[in-house]
């Protein structure tokens, strides 16, 4: 429903009458309004930007939100007026707002900041060297309009990138690397690849076997399925794997395989598809997405050699799969051609160290490169 288009009438006193308009309200409550900006300049209680915000002179609307942060950082009504606005109808929002702090900066413009204010301005700044830089964007370069395509975000995209920044603002990010030779899970899988499909009815790929070592390995070192609260670590006690699903150029999503530990190969191969499936279709349900304690991601699966993932809040570690490749390698001084693959474990430094992250990763690949090849897959 466009904004402002009357949808329904809400009688309060069940009498079928349509309610009294605003424009007919009772002119008596005028006078009070006129008293109460005179008395606040005269007090001086009241700085002029933020009287200006309440001015009802404009015909734009501002919502209750973007007009109280106008008032705490001291932006006045016309320098709202001045800005452009991404919302229906070129409303003003909250992001936009902000955005314009950003190439703003904190100090009000000289337009809303009242002249009375100058001398203690000057008295805070000296002396000057003791005040530390304001840091200002680049500049960006100007490009003609016909020389881009402006796509705004979408909810989804606006979702995963403050997920993004704040797991970045939040969690001191660290990075091990370790290469594992995937040889005897490509074998296996070669082995068992036609009866899985002919019973499954889907491929049996990689994935489900770097996620079940993902698994036994948090069993091992639980202070990797973990998470932060306070000064507190919270160890959790069931692995509920989420496993990141690329929705095609639109973003991303992460559904959880819960309990995961209580799953075999052919469990996770299934919990796995049937979640990517439905992911695709969007018809995953919230709790889906939902309790994560561990994550897995697989770029590899678009060649991806190396990647560096940023951890899923409020998890402390996130795994990423890079393409298996066959390269030479030395074995016992002879050199050989092998499926290799390069594993990324990103954690947080506040709770996982160094020892711990390497350790991790050392049995996720130890436990691949012994996998029994006589293991019954069904």
């Amino acid at each position: 429903v466009p904004v402002k288009e009357k949808i329904a009438t809400i009688d309060t006193n069940g009498s079928g009458a349509v309610a009294t308009p605003a424009a007919e309200t009772p002119k008596e409550s005028a006078p009070v309004q006129e008293t109460a900006p005179s008395n606040g300049t005269a007090n001086g209680a009241q700085p002029q930007a933020a009287v200006a915000t309440h001015d009802s002179s404009s015909e734009r609307f501002y919502s209750p939100l973007v007009k109280s942060l106008a008032q705490k950082h001291g932006v006045a009504l016309a320098e709202l007026d001045s800005l452009p606005g991404s919302g229906q109808n070129n409303r003003l929002t909250k992001q936009d707002f902000m955005e314009y702090l950003d190439t703003r900066g904190s100090s009000p413009s000289a337009s809303a900041t009242s002249q009375a204010a100058a001398p203690a301005a000057v008295a805070s700044s000296a002396p000057a060297q003791t005040k530390a830089p304001t840091s200002t964007p680049p500049d960006m370069p100007s490009f003609d309009s016909d020389e881009v395509t402006v796509v705004p975000m979408d909810n989804m995209r606006r979702a995963i990138a403050e997920h993004m920044v704040r797991s970045k603002h939040t969690s001191p990010h660290v990075y091990s690397m370790q290469e594992v030779d995937c040889s005897r899970i490509a074998e296996y899988r070669q082995m068992h690849k036609a009866e899985f499909k002919k019973r499954q009815g889907f491929n049996l790929s990689f994935t489900p076997f770097f996620l079940e070592a993902a698994v036994k390995g948090l069993l091992e070192f639980p202070g990797v399925n973990a998470s932060v609260e306070g000064n507190s670590v919270l160890l959790k006690k069931h692995v509920n794997l989420g496993c990141a699903v690329a929705l095609g150029t639109s973003g991303l999503i992460v559904p959880v395989i819960k309990h995961a530990e209580e799953k075999n190969l052919v469990g996770i191969a299934r919990n796995l598809n049937d979640l990517a499936l439905r992911a695709r279709n969007k018809k995953l349900m919230p709790d889906d997405v939902a309790g994560g304690t561990f994550t897995v991601t697989n770029p590899g699966v678009f060649g991806t050699i190396i990647g560096t993932p940023i951890i899923n809040q409020p998890q402390v570690a996130i795994l990423c799969l890079g393409a298996i490749k066959k390269r030479p390698v030395v074995i016992n001084d002879m050199i050989g051609i092998r499926e290799m693959c390069f594993l990324t474990l990103s954690y947080d430094h506040r709770v996982v160290d160094g020892a711990l992250g390497g350790q991790y990763l050392k049995y996720i690949c130890d436990y691949l490169e012994n996998w029994d090849l006589d293991r019954p897959l069904f």
